[in-house]
């Protein structure tokens, strides 16, 4: 590699040492601002969800476990992977091969178990709305801990097995010492984005088609109900109230999942070789992180158990003797 002579090297001594980054412009300091905010207050939202399920025992149920497992895998993201991106965006990298190696597998691991999770989410409600009457006998405490455990066991060794190349010799595409990048070739990268995007967003956007057909039709016949008993249209237009806001919280779920994650994964679609030195592909990285900010607001902000909780944590009355048996809900 040539370097321009007086150009600043990340290890001196050696020649094939990659050059230093130029220190960030002013509309780099802002934009590196606003990333650490997000960081923060991915890690801050996902942790007081964390804390919330696990105290509150009212709040210990199948469903509220798996928001609390996508909790923990988005605060990885808020904790871990936002902050080292950040980081080492801005410098060389000094950690070494091996934890170069760590960083990208803990980085595929906790994207995919986030996924996951959202798999779980969809078929724990599809499973609650279309099936009802056989729901609490199907989906109990004991068998929604053995699901989630294997969704981040199977995240382990699959993003273990298409990584397997990089993790024997993680510098073989360097192109100078100092750099951290992976590179996916267009057969795993294909394979990566039907296993961990194709498969996931497909039954996601099945399940959530057949909920939404579901709810449309269980709210026209008991407004058809209560129209034929009490024979009052205010009845009727609550109905459709309550129709029309469950049509929004379904589409704003499937519209931002998909906002985040297409962008990230058109490359391997179309054929391209992913290699994360490119600042275009930061940028869609950083969009895929961003899911992990909006899930908590998703799947947990607009529960009244959140709000309440939220407020017990922030106060910290959860000190108090007895506080985990509160009523919340």
């Amino acid at each position: 590699m040539e370097t321009p002579e007086g150009a600043e090297l990340c290890f001196p001594l050696l020649n094939n040492s990659c050059r230093k980054p130029e220190p960030p412009q002013l509309e780099g300091i802002l934009i590196n601002a606003l990333l650490s905010f997000i960081s923060v207050l991915t890690a801050a939202l996902n942790l007081l969800i964390i804390i919330s399920i696990s105290h509150f025992r009212q709040l210990h149920s199948p469903t509220n476990l798996l928001i609390l497992s996508l909790a923990v895998s988005d605060f990885l993201v808020g904790l871990l992977l936002m902050p080292v991106d950040l980081l080492f965006s801005e410098t060389c990298w000094f950690l070494g091969d091996f934890m170069c190696a760590l960083y990208y597998v803990m980085d595929f691991i906790i994207t995919s178990s986030s996924v996951g999770n959202m798999v779980l989410i969809s078929i724990d409600r599809y499973m609650a709305i279309c099936d009802p009457l056989h729901y609490n006998n199907r989906v109990t405490l004991d068998r929604m801990k053995i699901c989630i455990c294997l969704c981040w066991i199977y995240s382990v060794l699959y993003n273990s097995c298409i990584l397997m190349d990089f993790l024997k010799q993680p510098e073989v595409h360097y192109s100078c010492y100092g750099e951290c990048v992976v590179v996916l070739n267009n057969v795993t990268g294909s394979v990566d984005a039907v296993f961990t995007f194709i498969g996931p967003v497909t039954v996601i956007i099945l399940l959530y088609m057949r909920i939404f057909v579901v709810a449309v039709s269980h709210a026209q016949a008991m407004r058809t109900h209560i129209a034929s008993v009490t024979k009052q249209r205010p009845v009727g237009v609550t109905a459709k109230k309550s129709e029309m806001k469950a049509a929004r919280t379904l589409g704003v779920v499937v519209v931002v999942f998909l906002i985040c994650f297409c962008p990230y994964y058109s490359p391997s679609l179309t054929g391209e070789v992913m290699e994360d030195n490119s600042s275009s592909l930061s940028f869609l990285v950083w969009l895929l992180y961003f899911n992990s900010c909006l899930n908590p607001l998703i799947y947990a902000f607009f529960y009244p158990w959140f709000r309440k909780s939220m407020k017990l944590i922030v106060t910290l009355k959860i000190l108090q003797p007895g506080s985990c048996d509160t009523n919340i809900q």
